[in-house]
C-alpha cells in the first residue's frame, strides 16, 4: 500500500470514529484543512502543485483566530494513530523483518510531515513553511500542544537546509540593493544606521558573507560580519566607527567576527552558524595568507541575568547590581565584575556545557576563551546587555 493511501485511510477512519470534527468551526480554517486532505488524496496526486498553491494561499489569508484553529486541527487530524502505531510496534516485536520495520516507520511518521512535503511543491512553499514555523515559535509558550507541528517542521527544514543546498556569497557594495536592504533590516547584533554605515562595513578591510538557498531567491538565510585588523580588538566600537581609516587588508593579521545574524526566525535551531563561520574562515585564510588569528568579540548575554539571580544568595551582590543599575562603574566594580564573569564563563554549566548561549556556540566550534574585555560594547544595547 502506498504512503498516501495509508494516510488517506487513517484520516478517513479517524473522521468516521469521531464524526465530523470540523462542525461549528470557522469556514476559512475548515477550507484550508479540506485542501490539505485533498492534497494527500488520490486526486492530490495528479494535481498536487495546484492544490498545494491553493492551500498555502488560503493558509496565508487566515487571521490569528482561524490560524490557531488550523493548528489545532493539524494536531487532531494529522497526527499518528496511536492504536495503529501500537499494532505495528507489536508486529515488529514479534517479527523483526524489513517489511514490519518499514510499516512501523510509515505509521509512526505523522501525516503532517507528508503534508508539508507536498505543500512544498507549490511556488514559495518553502518560504511559507519557514514562516509557519516562526509563527509557531512565537506562540509556543502559550500553546505547548502545537509543539509536535513545530518539531515536524524543524525535522524537515534540517533536511532542506543542509549544507549541500546552501550557497555561500560574499556581500560587497556591488551586491544588488534588494539584498543590501535586507542586511540593514535583519542585522540583530549591531544595528546598521543607514547606507553610510553599511558602506563602511563593506569596505576593503571588512568582509560580509551570507548563506543563500535556491528556494529563497535573494533572501539571505544567515550572515556574518568580519573586520580585518592588526591584532585582536578589545572593543567593538572601533570596528563600527564610520570615520575609522580603512586598513590595507594585505597588512591584516587578524579577522574579528563581530556580528552574526540569523535572518529567518523559522530556521531557529537549524545548525547554520557554525558551518558559516568555518566556511568564512577558510575563505579569508585562502585570500589573505598573513591572517592567522580568527577571533570573535561577543556579548556575554546570560551574565547579567545570572548576577541578578545570585543577588538573594550573596549579600555583596545586591550592592553590585545597584551600582550597575546606577551606572557607577568605577575601578572597584570592574575588578569584581571581571572576576565574576570569569567564574560564570568557566564554571557555570548547563549539564556539561557552558550556561551562556554565546559562549556555548563559540566554544563548541573550537574557540577558546582568550580574555574578557571591560566595556567591550559601550552602545546603549551593549550596556543594557
Amino acid at each position: 500500500m502506498k504512503l498516501h493511501e495509508l494516510i488517506g485511510g487513517a484520516l478517513r477512519s479517524r473522521t468516521q470514529r469521531n464524526g465530523d470534527p470540523e462542525n461549528g468551526l470557522p469556514r476559512p480554517a475548515r477550507h484550508v484543512i479540506g485542501l490539505c486532505k485533498m492534497l494527500l488524496s488520490e486526486r492530490g496526486e495528479s494535481s498536487g502543485e495546484r492544490i498545494a498553491a491553493e492551500a498555502l494561499a488560503a493558509y496565508q489569508a487566515l487571521d490569528d483566530a482561524s490560524r490557531a484553529i488550523f493548528f489545532d486541527l493539524l494536531i487532531q487530524q494529522f497526527s499518528p494513530d496511536a492504536e495503529e502505531v501500537a499494532r505495528a510496534a507489536e508486529a515488529y516485536r514479534q517479527n523483526r523483518s524489513a517489511s514490519t520495520l518499514a510499516h512501523l516507520q510509515d505509521v509512526v511518521e505523522p501525516p503532517r510531515q507528508h503534508l508539508f512535503r507536498r505543500l512544498n511543491m507549490a511556488p514559495g512553499g518553502t518560504q511559507t513553511l519557514v514562516s509557519m514555523r516562526a509563527q509557531l515559535l512565537a506562540r509556543k509558550e502559550q500553546n505547548p500542544k502545537w509543539e509536535p507541528i513545530e518539531s515536524d517542521l524543524q525535522h524537515l527544514l534540517n533536511s532542506w537546509f543542509n549544507r549541500g543546498f546552501l550557497e555561500l556569497r560574499r556581500i560587497d557594495w556591488s551586491t544588488p540593493a534588494i539584498i543590501l536592504e535586507k542586511l540593514i533590516e535583519y542585522e540583530a547584533v549591531h544595528e546598521i544606521q543607514g547606507w553610510e554605515d553599511l558602506r563602511r562595513r563593506l569596505e576593503a578591510d571588512r568582509r560580509c558573507y551570507a548563506f543563500f538557498h535556491p528556494a529563497l531567491k535573494d533572501e539571505p538565510i544567515i550572515f556574518v560580519e568580519v573586520a580585518l585588523t592588526r591584532g585582536m580588538s578589545a572593543r567593538v566600537q572601533p570596528l563600527l566607527d564610520l570615520k575609522a581609516p580603512v586598513l590595507n587588508p594585505r597588512t591584516a593579521n587578524c579577522a574579528v567576527f563581530y556580528s552574526i545574524t540569523n535572518c529567518q526566525e523559522g530556521l531557529r535551531g537549524v545548525p547554520l552558524g557554525s558551518f558559516l563561520i568555518k566556511k568564512v574562515a577558510e575563505d579569508i585564510g585562502r585570500e589573505l595568507r598573513y591572517v592567522r588569528t580568527f577571533a570573535t568579540i561577543s556579548p556575554v548575554t546570560g551574565f547579567r541575568e545570572w548576577v541578578e539571580g545570585m543577588a538573594h544568595e550573596h549579600k555583596e551582590i545586591p550592592t553590585l547590581v545597584s551600582k550597575l543599575a546606577s551606572g557607577a562603574a568605577g575601578p572597584s566594580i570592574e575588578k569584581e565584575l571581571l572576576a565574576l564573569c570569569a567564574f560564570y564563563l568557566l564554571h557555570i554549566r548547563h549539564g556539561k556545557k557552558p550556561t551562556d548561549p554565546v559562549a556555548r556556540f563559540h566554544l563548541r566550534n573550537g574557540a577558546r576563551l582568550d580574555r574578557i574585555n571591560w566595556h567591550g560594547d559601550t552602545s546603549p544595547a551593549g550596556l543594557e546587555r
